[in-house]
């Protein structure tokens, strides 16, 4: 098969392609290197890859398979992680020049498990330092660019997770979602994006931001492929003490059964002003299918919905202040040439390592934790947070999922929104609750704006039963495919 044929497939259609021997993994990955260096320099979706070591792991994912020792479906295939994510030997920056000489000593439990299941690890991928922003023009070694158009953003934090699969550079990536930074960049870039209930996949490994929110998720151009890779990542780890001990399904074997027509909750207040027309568009098409199927479709009420942005930025922000407190130029971290004293070195390697988003909720989370405004800012807002999740609860005792817009609109062009915050943070609107009420949601492409940009629907599901989400995604993603359209580069 020639390298074009190769990059173009899904994680699935690889698979089949090793077991029926009509390719190789080395094939695999030359076709995917090829590729990275024909598309890399106009992406930018990776911050590091490491070529002799991935065909190194791809000659031996072949020996195994000339002995008929395959580890599983996904020996052989390249899978990027988020530059987030601990692989042992290789940098860990989280885009952040106060990291740019950190090398790993350990795995990330994902990490294991896609060791384990012979995945080839393609590389390092870009994303907003420490993962605090929505379009990777916060990374302290540059932007990452939507492939579809190269003028606009690919969503963030885990745009350079999006971005290489949609400009066909790895089949599956690992992305990480705080409020909505797998989804979100899986709209904006045409993929489909998956963030697990919060405790199936453990973080252990991975780079914290915060920590009551953060989950790791895939990204892949079908529903299959994420289901195929949510698989090897999932199940209880005695090393994260939020994972929780429940066994994991067989996704892409559920896949394969006949799903039944279920009910889909619309909540009203997802759907009022500030919506892109094109995207409102979309979604209202992606209704009609459903409907057509046979879905009932259910107007639902979550009132707590305005207090979703404020209560994260209050929440998130604490616990990004704490846990970048260890970030001090005196352990691990890049330390300041020009400290003269223990203060300095403090001061000056954390205002010369961290960018200004990071310092921004830095310093929000301090506020917000300082004596005498702890009980007024982030007591209250864990309150709030409890509502949230109330409001879920109640709308679940009606409908099976939740359908919404993932993102308000289209990818928008770099520069629109970095000089006011505010503006980017709303485009997180339509993820942050669930991220809030610890729930899974999946992004799945859903048609394209009148300027050629694509547009992805949001599906919220019950806690832990991603088996059922996948599969409602799966119904819309199986009849249109938008995932498996490619930009032209």
């Amino acid at each position: 098969m020639s390298g074009s044929d190769l990059t173009s497939c899904t994680a699935c259609e690889l698979s089949l392609y090793l077991r029926e021997g009509k390719t190789s993994s080395e094939e695999i990955i030359r076709a995917f290197l090829s590729r990275m260096e024909e598309v890399e320099e106009r992406v930018h979706a990776y911050l590091h890859w490491d070529r002799e070591d991935m065909l190194d792991q791809a000659k031996k994912s072949d020996e195994r398979r000339s002995k008929e020792n395959t580890l599983g479906p996904l020996d052989g295939i390249p899978v990027g992680l988020k530059d987030i994510i601990c692989v042992e030997g290789q940098p860990l920056t989280a885009a952040s020049k106060i990291l740019e000489n950190y090398v790993s000593p350990y795995d990330a439990t994902v990490t294991k498990k896609l060791k384990r299941a012979g995945t080839i690890l393609s590389g390092r991928l870009n994303l907003d330092e420490f993962a605090m922003g929505s379009s990777t023009e916060n990374s302290a070694y540059g932007p990452t660019r939507n492939p579809w158009n190269l003028d606009c953003v690919p969503g963030g934090s885990s745009g350079g997770s999006s971005a290489a699969v949609a400009a066909r550079e790895t089949p599956l990536t690992l992305g990480s979602d705080t409020g909505g930074s797998i989804r979100q960049p899986a709209s904006l870039c045409g993929v489909v994006g998956m963030k697990p209930t919060y405790g199936m996949v453990s973080r252990f490994g991975l780079a914290a931001f915060a920590s009551s929110l953060d989950q790791i998720g895939p990204f892949a151009q079908t529903v299959q492929d994420a289901a195929l890779l949510l698989e090897v990542i999932s199940g209880h780890d005695p090393l994260d003490s939020t994972s929780y001990p429940i066994e994991v399904p067989s996704y892409f074997n559920v896949l394969q059964t006949t799903n039944q027509p279920r009910k889909i909750g619309l909540p009203v207040e997802f759907f009022g002003p500030g919506m892109d027309e094109d995207v409102r568009n979309a979604i209202e098409r992606t209704i009609n299918f459903y409907q057509s199927l046979g879905y009932e479709m259910v107007e639902v009420s979550l009132p707590s919905t305005n207090l979703s942005i404020p209560v994260y930025y209050v929440i998130a922000t604490a616990e990004a202040s704490s846990n970048l407190a260890r970030y001090d130029g005196i352990r691990y971290t890049s330390r300041s040439s020009k400290a003269e004293n223990a203060i300095d070195v403090y001061a000056k390697s954390r205002g010369e390592g961290f960018g200004e988003e990071v310092k921004r909720r830095c310093i929000l989370g301090a506020y917000g934790l300082s004596s005498g405004y702890y009980d007024a800012y982030y007591l209250k807002a864990q309150k709030a947070r409890t509502l949230i999740r109330e409001d879920f609860n109640r709308a679940f005792e009606e409908v099976d999922a939740i359908l919404t817009p993932t993102s308000p609109t289209p990818a928008f062009q770099f520069g629109e929104k970095s000089e006011d915050p505010i503006s980017m943070y709303l485009s997180d609107v339509y993820t942050i609750s669930t991220n809030l009420a610890g729930l899974p949601g999946i992004s799945v492409p859903c048609g394209f704006s009148e300027s050629g940009l694509p547009i992805g629907m949001q599906l919220i599901g019950k806690a832990f039963e991603e088996s059922m989400l996948l599969s409602i995604a799966q119904d819309f993603d199986q009849a249109h495919e938008f995932g498996r359209r490619a930009p032209i580069l």
